[in-house]
């Protein structure tokens, strides 16, 4: 009986299988899909796995700021002058800034050659006036001053000469009236020669002066004109773009550059001579002062008697 009570029990375990595994088959069912969730993490792997897809989409969605500099670059050189030196600043300038430009660079060229000019005037004149003092100062008589200088030119053989010629004029005048008159007329004569030569000797220099303190301000007239187009300029194209604003002000300031450049070595050249021209004035009263002084001495000799003069003469000398 013990033997068949545990058969029918396995029997019964037997048949009861089935249903134990329909009743555990909805939970093997439920675990499939925890196990479906984990894959849901192997998005990640195939990103990993599939790289080179990011590196090609990539560049072209990402605008660098260093990429697009090269292409600006490229495109400023168009919106430039060809040509920034002073030359090609010059023809891109207006009619009117050029205009200017070309006259202040005419006034530097005059400048330099009025220097010029001047200067080789200037030490040939001081050259004879030296050598004609020299010949006064040497001299005892009018007569001989006028024999030493010979046939030379300048201020002091001209003074020399209408000396001598006023004093053959006076001569029949002197023993009645005296010598007062005679040295009056002298030196009126003298003072008029010297002047003459002091006004040949500074022609030009005004000029100078003139270049040298209006220039700067015929420069200044220029530039003022330039920036004044260069922003109306800039108001047509509608861009503060320093490469459209630069060349108009650049072209301006040029204006300004060659006037300084006119007005500076004007001014220096025109003080320059001003002290020479004093100089060669004085040299000029000098030799005045020696003819006088001989033209006095003539006329107290006259007084003297013949034997006596000679004698005189002599001694002078």
């Amino acid at each position: 009986m013990r033997w068949m009570g545990a058969g029918v029990f396995v029997a019964l375990s037997f048949a009861a299988m089935p249903s134990a595994l329909a009743q555990t088959a909805p939970a093997s069912e439920t675990t499939v899909p925890a196990q479906a969730v984990e894959p849901v993490t192997t998005p990640v792997e195939t990103k990993e796995d599939t790289p080179n897809q990011d590196v090609t989409v990539t560049p072209p969605v990402a605008a660098d700021p260093a990429d697009a500099e090269p292409a600006e670059t490229e495109s400023r050189p168009s919106t430039l002058p060809h040509d920034l030196s002073p030359w090609g600043m010059f023809m891109a300038a207006d009619m009117v800034v050029k205009g200017i430009m070309a006259g202040l660079a005419f006034a530097s060229l005059l400048t330099w050659v009025i220097g010029l000019a001047k200067i080789l005037e200037l030490m040939g004149a001081r050259l004879r006036l030296r050598r004609a003092l020299r010949a006064i100062q040497s001299a005892t008589t009018l007569d001989d001053a006028v024999k030493r200088i010979g046939r030379r030119g300048g201020p002091a053989p001209s003074m020399l000469r209408a000396a001598g010629e006023e004093v053959r004029r006076s001569d029949a005048a002197v023993g009645h009236a005296g010598g007062d008159g005679l040295k009056e007329r002298v030196g009126s004569l003298l003072s008029r020669i010297e002047a003459s030569g002091g006004r040949r000797m500074s022609a030009g220099t005004g000029l100078l002066a003139t270049i040298g303190s209006t220039a700067p301000f015929v420069g200044l007239f220029g530039t003022v004109w330039g920036i004044m187009n260069s922003f109306i300029g800039i108001s047509q194209a509608q861009t503060t773009n320093l490469a459209v604003v630069a060349p108009g002000i650049a072209e301006a300031l040029l204006a300004t550059a060659i006037g300084l450049a006119a007005a500076i070595p004007a001014v220096v050249i025109y003080n320059v001579f001003a002290r020479a021209v004093t100089g060669y004035r004085q040299l000029l009263a000098d030799a005045a002062a020696g003819i006088e002084r001989l033209v006095s001495r003539d006329i107290d000799f006259r007084k003297v008697p013949a034997a006596e003069r000679s004698t005189g003469l002599k001694a002078a000398e």
